[in-house]
C-alpha cells in the first residue's frame, strides 16, 4: 500500500449508520483518529437525526437526507471553526446518530402495592402493569443530560427511571381520580392518557424524550380481596338466604333418605331436614293472601298438636336421632334396631335396652301365629 492509499484511507468520505438494533436510542460514528475531508458524504437515514458536535459544543443537526458536507451546510461548525470562505483541508468533529423512531413494547409495573382507598372497601392494594413506547424529540437535550460522551445509549439504561417516574405518576392518578375499584376495569383508557400526560410533562423538557403511547394491560387486587368479592357475587346471586337454605335441604333430603349406608344417622339426619323445613313453612300457612289483620285472626288456624315422642338411639357410640316411633319401627322390622339397643327420651332418667321402654315394647312382640285352617 502506498503513501497516498494510506492518506485516503485515513479521511473520512462516507458517514452514515445502519440501524440494527430496535433499543439504541444514540450511536456516535466511530471516527477513530480520522479526518472528514471535504464534500464528504453525509447519509442520515429515516428515523435518525445527525448531529455535529464540536470539541464538547453542539454545531449543526441534520435531518433524514444526504448531504454534501460544505461550508454553506454547516453554518454553525463553520462559525466554530472559523472558516469565513470555505474549507479545502479535512476537519475533526464528532458526529452522532439520534434515532428519532418510536421504540417499543418497553414494560413498566409496580414493584409493590400501591394503596387507594376505596368507597366500598376501605384502603386496599392494588397492583397494575403495562407498556410503552419512547421516542427523541430533542437531540440536543438528550446529548446533554443523558448521553455525555457515551458512544452508544441504550433504552435500558434509561428504562429504570422511566418506570420509576410512570409509577409514581400512575399512584397520582389513582389517588385523585375517586375511581372505585370495581370500576377501574373500565377506565383504563382514561387513566392510561392521564398518566401519559403526567410523564411527558417530566421527561419532555428534561430529557428531550416523549412516550407517544402508554397502556394499563392489568389492574389486580390482593387475593384476600378478589376472594371476598367472589364471596360478595355469590350472596347476590342467591338473593333470599332462607328460600336458598329450604331449596338446599330439599335436594338433600332424596340423597340421604337413598343412601343405604347411612344407617340411623341418615335416617335422622332426613327427619331434622323435615322438621326444619316444616318450622320455616308453618308460619306463613296462617293467613290467606290478601286478608286484613283482623280477619287473618279470625282465620287462623288451631295450634298443631303436640309433636311425637323423639327417641335418641345408641349407635357405634354416639347419638343418632331423633326419631319417631315409625321410624323405629322401621328400623326394628329391618333389623337395624334391636331390642339390646339403648334408647332414650325426654323424661327418662337414663338410657334403657328398647325392649324394657313400654313404649317401644311392642315392636319385638313376636308374630301372631298363623290363623287355623278353614273347616
Amino acid at each position: 500500500m502506498g503513501l497516498f492509499d494510506t492518506i485516503r484511507n485515513e479521511l473520512v468520505d462516507i458517514i452514515e449508520w445502519v440501524d440494527d438494533s430496535r433499543h439504541t436510542l444514540v450511536w456516535r460514528f466511530p471516527r477513530h483518529q480520522n479526518e472528514i475531508k471535504n464534500g464528504a458524504q453525509l447519509i442520515v437515514r429515516p428515523g435518525q437525526v445527525a448531529v455535529f458536535v464540536n470539541q464538547g459544543e453542539m454545531a449543526d443537526v441534520f435531518e433524514p437526507g444526504q448531504y454534501t458536507l460544505e461550508t454553506q451546510n454547516l453554518p454553525v461548525l463553520s462559525t466554530l471553526q472559523g472558516w469565513k470562505y470555505g474549507f479545502d483541508s479535512p476537519f475533526r468533529c464528532e458526529v452522532y446518530f439520534v434515532a428519532t423512531r418510536q421504540v417499543t413494547d418497553l414494560k413498566w409495573g409496580t414493584p409493590n402495592p400501591v394503596i387507594m382507598r376505596d368507597p366500598d372497601f376501605g384502603p386496599v392494594r392494588i397492583r397494575a402493569f403495562g407498556n410503552y413506547t419512547l421516542k427523541a424529540v430533542d437531540a440536543k437535550a438528550l446529548l446533554t443530560e443523558l448521553v455525555g460522551t457515551d458512544s452508544s445509549f441504550e433504552t435500558e439504561e434509561i428504562s429504570e427511571l422511566l418506570r420509576s417516574i410512570v409509577v409514581q405518576s400512575f399512584s397520582d392518578a389513582c389517588a385523585s381520580s375517586n375511581i372505585a375499584v370495581l370500576d377501574l376495569a373500565s377506565s383504563y383508557a382514561e387513566l392510561s392518557e392521564q398518566v401519559r400526560q403526567t410523564v411527558v410533562e417530566r421527561v419532555d423538557d428534561e430529557y428531550g424524550l416523549d412516550i407517544p403511547q402508554l397502556q394499563i394491560v392489568n389492574i389486580s387486587l390482593p387475593p384476600e380481596v378478589e376472594e371476598a368479592l367472589d364471596t360478595r357475587s355469590s350472596m347476590n346471586v342467591i338473593g333470599n338466604m332462607q328460600q336458598y337454605q329450604a331449596y338446599q335441604m330439599g335436594n338433600a333430603m332424596p340423597i340421604a333418605a337413598a343412601n343405604p349406608a347411612g344407617g340411623l344417622a341418615g335416617a335422622g339426619v332426613g327427619l331434622g331436614m323435615g322438621m326444619a323445613m316444616a318450622n320455616q313453612m308453618v308460619p306463613g300457612m296462617g293467613m290467606q293472601p290478601g286478608a286484613a289483620p283482623a280477619v287473618a285472626a279470625a282465620q287462623a288456624a288451631p295450634p298443631p298438636p303436640p309433636p311425637p315422642a323423639a327417641w335418641h338411639v345408641a349407635e357405634n357410640g354416639q347419638s343418632a336421632g331423633p326419631f319417631d316411633v315409625n321410624g323405629l319401627a322401621q328400623a326394628a322390622a329391618a333389623g337395624r334396631l334391636l331390642p339390646t339397643t339403648m334408647v332414650w327420651s325426654a323424661g327418662m332418667a337414663a338410657w334403657a335396652q328398647a325392649a324394657q321402654v313400654p313404649a317401644l315394647a311392642g315392636l319385638f312382640a313376636p308374630p301372631p301365629p298363623p290363623p287355623p285352617p278353614p273347616a
